[in-house]
């Protein structure tokens, strides 16, 4: 289920019969002329000319387009730029009519359950929380929903839903079907070929990859839906910037072997560390390059644990080339079945043995402060309204 797509001959794009590795290379190049660019350069314009498709620098620019048709062509879809994650998923979400159902992981990320809860306030939208695991679950629920969301793997939890089985049971419900994609890449899963009608992306993550753009995505299984996210996006005002999409597409480009040597190391990670004496549980799929580790001793052993490292980056973000920790229960809008100790690891393309070694000297640390010279680090405020990612 979860080995590497491989690019199948489904249409006439001749992307459609490129392995992935060769799609993220070349699809959203320009035309190849002669001295013509092999990079769709950044097009830092508002106001175009009439008489194109473009008309005004809110419903599109030369920048995007070539960022959206390099990820469209991953996941087998057309896509829509948005300025954020959170813009993206606002946008789905927004698809919802007023007084609708929505069935959602009860483990998912921060900013959605946010959103949610803000639908169910202002537009009388009823919630079902789900453990995504549960396919049966899932099905039942989706009677009569409007939309099911799905993230696989869960934001920090790392549950994994059967995307096929629940494909099936929200196309007899009658209901959208849309998978938050973020963690496993197109590289890894993709949700349209299991029957989703939307995938979201925060591109912020692994797709741009080096933790210098804040942008998002939304691909849809066919032009319809499409036109109503890209109507979402100009209505809202949620476009990225030109600079920003460039970056992202010069971000994908590298995705391939970005996530190859990740994930290599996440594998290893979770193997080395799942007897560690200071550690509950080691949560990893076996697959994606995020593992969630349970720190015996709460809260503040794992704080602890996060404020000690040298080579791993205390931060609110992940898929990054740089390897990020974070305690996900500081943030006060976190589950409360997410443990109080859970670590989310990020992990980055560093030496394994670095960052095995780093992570064992904070563990120390958690499970043994003593006295080392050095006063423990100050504990770290969150704003009350915060939802990290």
């Amino acid at each position: 289920m979860h080995d590497r797509p491989q690019a199948r001959p489904t249409g006439e794009d001749p992307h459609d019969r490129m392995h992935p590795e060769t799609v993220a290379v070349h699809a959203g190049r320009p035309s190849r002329e002669p001295d013509g660019p092999m990079s769709t350069p950044v097009h830092l314009a508002s106001t175009f000319h009439e008489g194109g498709p473009t008309a005004y620098g809110r419903y599109g620019n030369p920048s995007w387009t070539a960022f959206e048709e390099a990820l469209g062509a991953l996941e087998g879809g057309g896509c829509v730029a948005f300025a954020s994650g959170m813009g993206a998923i606002s946008a789905v979400l927004a698809l919802v009519p007023t007084g609708g159902v929505v069935v959602a992981p009860r483990h998912s990320y921060t900013g959605t359950i946010g959103l949610l809860d803000d639908l169910a306030l202002t537009r009388d939208v009823s919630v079902r929380f789900v453990d995504v695991r549960d396919a049966e679950a899932v099905a039942d629920a989706a009677r009569g929903a409007d939309l099911v969301w799905v993230e696989s793997p869960t934001n920090p939890a790392l549950e994994v839903a059967d995307l096929d089985a629940i494909g099936r049971a929200a196309r007899e419900a009658g209901a959208l079907f849309a998978v938050d994609n973020t963690f496993a890449t197109p590289l890894l899963q993709r949700p349209l070929e299991s029957g989703a009608d939307l995938v979201v992306h925060s591109a912020t993550k692994s797709i741009s990859g080096h933790s210098d753009v804040v942008m998002g995505a939304v691909i849809a299984r066919d032009d319809d839906l499409r036109d109503r996210i890209a109507t979402r996006r100009s209505l809202g005002g949620a476009i990225p910037g030109p600079l920003d999409a460039f970056l992202a597409l010069r971000g994908l480009r590298t995705l391939p072997v970005r996530l190859e040597r990740a994930q290599a190391n996440a594998r290893e990670l979770a193997a080395r560390f799942a007897d560690h004496p200071a550690l509950e549980e080691v949560r990893y799929p076996g697959f994606g390059t995020i593992v969630s580790i349970v720190i015996g001793g709460g809260a503040d052993a794992a704080e602890r644990v996060a404020t000690s490292t040298r080579v791993w980056v205390h931060s609110t973000s992940l898929g990054g080339v740089e390897s990020q920790l974070e305690r996900r229960r500081r943030w006060p809008a976190e589950a409360q079945t997410i443990p109080e100790g859970l670590i989310r690891l990020s992990v980055g393309l560093e030496h394994v043995d670095d960052l095995a070694r780093d992570l064992e000297q904070a563990l120390a640390r958690a499970t043994d402060p003593g006295d080392d010279g050095a006063p423990d680090p100050p504990p770290r405020s969150v704003p009350p309204a915060a939802a990290g990612y």
